[in-house]
């Protein structure tokens, strides 16, 4: 039985743990309400963010960022849960090796693919269009999502899907009409990751949208900070817009999202 001194301890130390990890966010959100340059008032200075909104043109942005993230979310969520399933519910002659390969899109960084992958898209007419920016980005997705879903699915109760098959259920209505409301925690976990991840990609948006047409949140961020070095409350503001669309969808889904991530790692 755990005494009350070792439950004091925990708190202690998880409550100086949570204050360092959210004291440079803390930081940030308090710069962005602070007294530009030139301005001597005190107060809440709200117009940081209208002025920032504006002259960082992130409405624009905003709309790129959430394209292309609702586009890897679209393509690559499916085929995760569909190879997800089949690495982890079934046999046939290859997987280990297929799922191997899968495997190396976890392992090479972007870093070493972007600009081969520049010259091979060049020709096609993809580059600076949101396919350029997306594909790449929902193949690096569905590598770990095949991962992450073939894990759940290998942990799953194999005794429903053997009684849901006694009962003439296929494989495709065994997926989605019983491991998918299952796997409700995973699925979010999935789709929360991977919005975080595409949201925050500087590289690719960076080398496949060279005109900048296809230009996303952190690259806009990026370009407006260099813009305004000196305007320390305009930069912070700046930052909190680029990331509130990632906590808010985070706030949204937290339980689901801290579900799947605890039983991802009993798992």
């Amino acid at each position: 039985m755990t005494s009350r001194t070792e439950i004091a301890a925990n708190y202690i130390i998880l409550t100086l743990f949570a204050l360092v990890a959210l004291w440079p966010i803390g930081t940030i959100v308090v710069g962005a309400f602070g007294a530009p340059s030139g301005v001597s008032t005190g107060g809440l200075h709200w117009e940081n963010f209208a002025e920032a909104w504006t002259g960082g043109r992130f409405g624009q942005y905003l709309v790129n960022s959430l394209s292309v993230s609702a586009l890897v979310l679209v393509i690559a969520v499916p085929l995760s849960l569909l190879a997800g399933y089949a690495f982890g519910t079934m046999r046939f002659r290859g997987s280990t090796v297929l799922f191997y390969l899968f495997l190396l899109g976890i392992m090479v960084p972007a870093e070493a693919i972007v600009v081969p992958l520049f010259f091979d898209l060049q020709p096609l007419g993809l580059t600076d269009t949101i396919w350029a920016v997306a594909l790449p980005q929902a193949a690096q997705s569905i590598a770990f999502g095949t991962y992450w879903m073939r894990t759940y699915f290998r942990s799953s109760s194999r005794a429903i899907t053997e009684a849901a098959r006694l009962d003439g259920a296929s494989n495709g209505r065994i997926l989605w009409q019983i491991h998918v409301p299952m796997a409700r925690p995973a699925l979010v976990t999935l789709i929360v990751l991977v919005f975080m991840w595409t949201w925050n990609e500087f590289l690719i948006p960076l080398v496949m949208s060279p005109t900048g047409a296809w230009r996303t949140m952190p690259l806009g961020l990026n370009f407006f900070q260099s813009q305004h070095s000196t305007e320390i409350s305009l930069m912070a503001a700046g930052a909190v817009i680029v990331a509130l669309p990632v906590v808010i969808l985070y706030l949204f889904l937290q339980r689901h999202f801290i579900r799947g991530m605890v039983e991802g790692a009993v798992k």
